[in-house]
């Protein structure tokens, strides 16, 4: 099977190989992956800034869709032709989260390849069924971006009908984030710097959308647009850069979901959380329950992921190049 390989960091030296057919175990189901697509995690495997020493070669990205092509012996929850996703930490099932649950998760070293191949055999307790009117492709933006959205709101932030989100830019979290923001009954607030998205933003159900470049001091804005209570939760993906700022947009009490660290070195003053009593929380995606709550919301809902931009196998490069960028609006995806 072909599979993509990070022998050597950078983004030039993702190298394409052929590799054996995985062969399933008695518990396992082998998927023959149909998309996968990239989260701002996977730029920092291919590069090195993740996890400078991981294990080499290793195969990169969380993020998959597929079908079922084969099973062991054991298996009793999929059959063949099942369309599955697997989850992003394979042995994180319920409950909090612990390192050796983290340690099992996708495309972040040899032990736990990820899903830039063509096969790939996963226990079956690794998997969950995709929502039926979803394609391949807007699959594939759910394990990671879409469950750490859901995992920020839903569950730290119990996101309630009638309170305030803020929302920073336009990546796959960011705008899962506002999705089910409005799927909640939510008044969403987001930032972007680009006045073509301002556009796209109100069009998804932003109610108020901020232009960050044109109004830097866009925490004040926020602040006025609340009548200076200031939000209730902030999905926080710009790490030190936006934090202060966030902080400065959430109101006393509220609740900031720490997911990201996008930007540079910022003005993070400590003395704000405690002095507003705010929660602020760093979210580590989530557990195959929560992804299973999510799945149902989306299909009672109907919701589908935000595809950007599709990209060919053999695009793989292209397609982390394109998303470096920050030009893109939603999910980048590869088809495989």
């Amino acid at each position: 099977m072909k599979a993509y390989e990070v022998q050597k960091f950078g983004i030039e030296d993702l190298a394409l190989v052929e590799r054996d057919q995985p062969q399933v175990k008695p518990t396992e189901a082998l998927v023959k992956f149909h998309a996968a697509s990239l989260n701002y995690r996977d730029l920092m495997v291919v590069t090195g800034t993740y996890n400078p020493r991981m294990k080499l070669p290793a195969v990169p990205l969380s993020d998959g869709s597929g079908e079922v092509v084969a099973i062991g012996d054991s298996v009793t929850k999929w059959k063949v032709g099942d369309r599955v996703m697997p989850i992003f930490a394979q042995q994180w099932f319920d409950g909090d989260t612990s390192e050796e649950k983290r340690r099992t998760s996708l495309g972040a070293g040899a032990q736990w390849d990820g899903v830039l191949r063509e096969f790939g055999a996963f226990d079956e307790t690794g998997l969950v069924r995709i929502p039926d009117h979803l394609s391949f492709e807007e699959a594939a933006c759910l394990p990671c971006a879409g469950v750490t959205a859901w995992h920020a709101l839903a569950m730290s932030g119990r996101l309630k009908a009638g309170e305030t989100v803020l929302t920073l830019g336009t990546g796959g979290v960011s705008i899962f984030a506002l999705q089910f923001a409005k799927l909640f009954g939510a008044r969403v607030i987001s930032t972007t710097g680009s006045e073509e998205k301002v556009e796209r933003l109100r069009q998804l159900g932003a109610d108020e959308v901020i232009n960050y470049r044109s109004r830097e001091d866009w925490d004040s804005a926020v602040v006025e647009m609340t009548d200076k209570r200031g939000v209730d939760h902030v999905v926080e993906v710009g790490g030190s850069g936006t934090l202060g700022k966030s902080l400065a947009s959430v109101r006393l009490g509220g609740h900031v979901a720490m997911i990201g660290a996008l930007t540079g070195p910022g003005d993070f003053n400590p003395i704000t959380v405690f002095m507003k009593a705010v929660r602020l929380q760093g979210i580590f995606v989530g557990s195959k329950a929560m992804f299973e709550d999510m799945n149902r919301a989306i299909e009672v809902a109907k919701l589908k992921p935000v595809v950007d931009r599709v990209f060919g196998f053999g695009e793989a490069r292209e397609a982390m190049k394109y998303m470096q960028t920050g030009a893109h609006f939603g999910k980048v995806v590869i088809s495989i």
